[in-house]
């Protein structure tokens, strides 16, 4: 895998991609030596499980990359009205399962701004066109959230973590 210091010198965008790809993958790895039981056990007041941010992050992938570049709602694109359902897990909820749905959103994703620069205006989010760097930016800010987030509840199962190690 390509990594954040193999692109210092690339273009900007690639940069961008890199670093969004390198969070994607730890948020991912998350899950990594953990039972059903410990991924859905609840170790703070919110929603927040390691297998509902992993799901919420599927739920954003979507709207940034699905409803902001195409203007399908969120109905048609078949994910929750906000972003607290989006932990919500189910009992069909599992790692494999999340973690499908996860690699392919994140697939889609990519797959959905090829060929879109950086400064062109996405025009499917309700805050109006907005272009395609804010987007990443957001995407690294809600990722390395999500990942800190994912340390510290790896750390009250008592697991070391690694996730965006530098």
């Amino acid at each position: 895998m390509i990594s954040a210091d193999d692109v210092i010198n690339q273009p900007e965008q690639v940069q961008f991609e890199t670093f969004l790809d390198e969070h994607r993958r730890a948020l991912h790895d998350c899950l990594d030596d953990l039972t059903e039981d410990q991924v859905r056990r609840s170790l703070v007041p919110s929603r927040t499980t390691l297998l509902g941010l992993v799901k919420h992050a599927t739920f954003v992938e979507k709207v940034w990359f699905d409803e902001a570049v195409t203007g399908r709602s969120r109905t048609a694109i078949g994910i929750p009205s906000s972003p607290d359902e989006s932990f919500i897990l189910d009992n069909a909820d599992t790692i494999a399962s999340i973690r499908a749905a996860y690699l392919d959103a994140c697939a889609s994703s990519r797959a959905a701004v090829a060929g879109i620069g950086l400064d062109d205006k996405l025009t499917g989010n309700r805050r109006g066109p907005i272009p395609l760097r804010w987007v990443y930016l957001h995407m690294l800010r809600e990722l390395a959230q999500h990942c800190g987030h994912a340390d510290i509840l790896r750390e009250q199962l008592g697991l070391t973590s690694e996730l965006g190690d530098a």
